[in-house]
């Protein structure tokens, strides 16, 4: 069973930058379908970014900000957030479909934007 665990987070002033990573304790190469959730406080988790089969879509809110990647090399994706604003404050969570009936998840990491 591969395990997610992110990392990265923390206080970040707003217009500032921040890159998470995500680990996975084994091999991601097989992985077409891998991404990233966030969770506002008292608010649902919500769709940020996936990567499904080469294909980069983005939640609106962080087009143009926000950037997805991965590296198969070290088993880890990547979020790498620029121009951070106050609503990006939230637990991020990556996550890695590895079979139909297998999806990893993260534990989460904090992010907090200050002004």
């Amino acid at each position: 069973q591969v395990q997610l665990v992110e990392s990265g987070g923390g206080l970040v002033q707003a217009g500032g930058s921040l890159r998470l990573s995500c680990a996975a304790s084994g091999s991601i190469n097989s992985v077409n379908h891998m991404g990233w959730y966030r969770q506002g406080p008292g608010k649902q988790r919500v769709f940020v970014v996936q990567l499904l089969s080469g294909t980069t879509t983005y939640t609106d809110s962080v087009k143009g900000r926000f950037t997805i990647s991965r590296d198969n090399a070290k088993n880890t994706l990547y979020l790498e957030m620029n121009n951070l604003k106050l609503e990006d404050t939230a637990v991020y969570y990556c996550y890695a479909v590895f079979s139909i009936a297998v999806t990893s998840w993260g534990q989460g990491t904090q992010v907090t934007v200050y002004s």
